[in-house]
């Protein structure tokens, strides 16, 4: 017996599982080695280079041995907050399995819309903290977004207060893992500050102990000054990303929500003052994930059909009347629109009943005594046109092929009479 599909291996995303489905990352993952790269080996470097020759400059309670220490777990630490930042689901909003129903509209002619086509209201308005805020359809989740919600191109996910797609951790950055992202971001600020000021400090004791210019010092240790170059670049990134992120906890913001409605002068209705912002970020509970990657998936139900054409109502037992009465219409159709000019060549393809079906309707209508009418063919007629008249803006059929299945249809009807009633056509001859 087969082995039931998970969850994960059904994902409609573009992210990818590890550990069957414990750890989930976004198709950037591999971006992770390089932060992982840019975080570890500046340390061990330091560890190396220049924390081992710190150690002897403290010798009380041998103190020195705590600064490669220190440097140690925080690498440690700013290692995990990585990981727990791009491993775990963001906040993906589940998808549906079909467009919701109770949004199903038709389209108009008159409002610029394709008759019969399935339509969904773009927008819908929702009420946030006592105003209206506008939430959009998504077309592929198949979900009105919730608000702040928005879809990521990179994993093709809806995620909940989306923030941005970090390609550094490989993951969206949205409302389960938006704090851990923000100590990942300060804490490697910190780090960098640390082995910074570090580095300086070494070089500071290299120019008291007989290397008397900063040039010399740096040409004794050579890492310090990469160490230095490093930590000094890296600080503009980690360190103004950690400031700007600062201003957008205090305000309630996210990045997405900063850059695009920067211009507007619209109110932050998110905005709870900058106490409560940092508490929302920092102390409220994280919401459980909305997806169990490793359950078993389900089927998916299949959206219910819609019919887009009109229903015809099939005909009691019986009852040929009417479609005599339309084979009537159809036929002075014919006649009427065979006295017309010609145009250009058209592919006419008289579908539906076929002669034989026809001519038993005519000899029922006759046998009912109706005498003064005079049969045509079926009511289904089918007309496939294979140009298109660019002058005249119409479909229109060739007047010689009109002609002769008008004439076709007045031989048919004349033979079905005779056939009837012999004896009135004897009299008439």
């Amino acid at each position: 017996m087969a082995r039931p599909q998970r969850v994960y291996e059904a994902w409609k995303g573009n992210n990818k599982f590890l550990f069957g489905g414990r750890l989930i990352f976004g198709p950037d993952a591999k971006s992770l080695i390089l932060s992982v790269s840019l975080i570890v080996v500046p340390v061990l470097v330091f560890c190396a280079f220049v924390a081992r020759h710190l150690r002897h400059h403290f010798p009380a309670y041998n103190a020195g041995y705590a600064i490669p220490a220190v440097a140690l777990i925080f690498m440690i630490y700013v290692l995990v907050l990585l990981l727990i930042t791009s491993a775990q689901d963001p906040g993906i909003v589940p998808r549906a399995a079909h467009p919701p129903e109770e949004e199903f509209s038709y389209g108009n002619a008159l409002s610029g819309g394709t008759p019969g086509r399935l339509q969904f209201p773009r927008v819908k308005e929702v009420m946030v903290n006592g105003m209206l805020v506008k939430v959009k359809y998504c077309d592929t989740c198949m979900i009105y977004r919730p608000p702040r919600c928005s879809h990521c191109s990179i994993c093709n996910n809806c995620v909940e207060r989306f923030d941005h797609h970090c390609p550094w951790v490989g993951q969206c950055i949205g409302q389960r893992n938006y704090r851990y992202f923000f100590m990942f971001v300060s804490s490697s600020t910190l780090l960098c500050i640390y082995v910074f000021a570090m580095s300086a400090l070494y070089i500071k004791f290299l120019m008291d102990e007989g290397y008397p210019t900063v040039w010399k010092a740096f040409k004794h240790s050579p890492a310090s000054l990469a160490l230095l170059i490093y930590c000094f670049v890296a600080l503009w990134f980690v360190g103004g990303l950690t400031g700007f992120h600062l201003y957008l906890i205090s305000t309630n913001q996210t990045t997405y929500e900063n850059f695009r409605y920067r211009s507007d002068s619209r109110p932050n209705i998110y905005n709870q003052g900058c106490l409560n912002n940092f508490l929302e970020v920092f102390c409220s509970k994280t919401k459980p994930s909305k997806h169990k990657f490793r359950a078993c998936a389900q089927e998916e139900v299949r959206p219910p059909t819609v019919s887009f054409g009109r229903e015809v109502e099939d005909e009691p037992v019986g009852g040929p009347r009417s479609k005599v009465e339309d084979d009537l219409e159809i036929g002075s159709d014919l006649l009427k629109i065979s006295q017309r000019r010609n145009y250009e060549d058209v592919d006419v393809e008289m579908g539906g009943r076929r002669s034989n079906e026809m001519e038993g309707i005519a000899s029922a209508k006759l046998v009912t005594g109706s005498e003064s009418q005079i049969p045509a063919i079926g009511s289904d007629v089918r007309v496939r046109h294979s140009s298109w008249d660019r002058r005249s803006g119409n479909w229109d059929m060739s007047s010689n092929v009109l002609t002769r299945s008008a004439s076709d249809v007045i031989e048919r009807s004349v033979f079905a009479t005779e056939t009837a009633h012999p004896s009135q056509a004897e009299t008439h001859q």
